[in-house]
């Protein structure tokens, strides 16, 4: 099967729109280095001195179409980047070349976006190679838990990384929180209210914190449970048991997942659909990358 483009998932106009609004944000009036360095042309190159995984790359390029500059890459998109193979300690990741003013301009935002966008997928990327060690089949997921304004960098970075997106926003699927049950009285009213109004073609998913509140959400008519917060020693059994009960129920575990403790769910998480750790966007490490004009 060939590679997936990422790319192709990104309406061009949403693009351009958050880039430009990025760029304002940071030049409201005057850009006053930008008069000192004036128009003359130059090329930069764009250094990865840390290991990552590259993403954000139709992002990256946006900044620099707006501002009339080119940017050619020496890495693809998803690929791994190690400056450990590399002599002078730091790989050349891109050239950016067009007039030295506009391309200062766009630098730190263009940084700012890749830096955070290749932490998010370095760590995705890093959590799927722990579930293909152990050959866990189900979905490794992200969730909402995103930076406002920044969320669809975040989750695209999350796919160039290998796992899935979860829901995109409030629009994408009914997920019903104990906040959400408890404001019905109960799982049956919740779900039912929801069907209501969200049709056929909405998924709804319960989120439960007991094996009986599980089997309160399947009979409701859920398609989705979320086991929240259940230990690894409690998953095998409980899951076991409701697959038995409803096959056709996607099953998810969540709740306080991290990198280092993946691994034990992995180990016992045969009859779940999907794993979804908050993690892979919150508390990222950056990756370490500069841009800087050739001599």
């Amino acid at each position: 099967m060939a590679a997936v483009d990422f790319s192709h998932l990104l309406p061009p106009s949403a693009v351009a729109q958050l880039v430009r609004s990025w760029l304002a944000e940071d030049i409201p009036s005057f850009d006053y280095g930008g008069a000192v360095v004036g128009d003359k042309h130059g090329t930069a190159t764009l250094w990865g001195k840390a290991k990552g995984v590259l993403a954000a790359v139709p992002f990256f390029n946006q900044v620099f179409e707006e501002l009339q500059c080119k940017v050619v890459w020496l890495v693809k998109e998803g690929e791994w980047f190690d400056p450990s193979t590399q002599a002078n300690g730091r790989v050349h990741l891109a050239t950016v070349t067009g007039p030295v003013r506009n391309i200062l301009m766009g630098e730190r935002t263009a940084l700012n976006i890749i830096a955070r966008a290749c932490g998010i997928a370095t760590q995705a990327r890093i959590v799927k190679g722990l579930a293909e060690a152990v050959k866990w089949k189900g979905k490794v997921a992200a969730t909402r838990k995103t930076t406002p304004g920044f969320r669809l960098v975040e989750k695209y970075a999350i796919s160039v990384g290998g796992c899935d997106t979860h829901r995109m926003d409030l629009s994408s699927m009914v997920m019903l929180k104990d906040n959400h049950v408890w404001s019905q009285g109960s799982i049956t009213k919740a779900v039912g209210r929801a069907k209501d109004v969200a049709g056929f073609s909405v998924k709804i998913e319960v989120e439960c914190q007991s094996e009986q509140e599980a089997m309160d959400a399947i009979a409701a008519g859920a398609d989705v449970v979320m086991l929240d917060n259940f230990k690894p020693a409690q998953l095998p059994e409980v899951c076991q048991r409701l697959k038995a009960h409803a096959p056709h129920v996607l099953l998810e575990v969540s709740g306080g997942i991290t990198p280092a403790t993946v691994s034990q769910y992995f180990a016992v998480c045969d009859h779940v659909d999907i794993l979804s750790m908050g993690n892979l966007t919150q508390s990222v490490p950056h990756i370490d990358i500069s841009l800087k004009i050739n001599k």
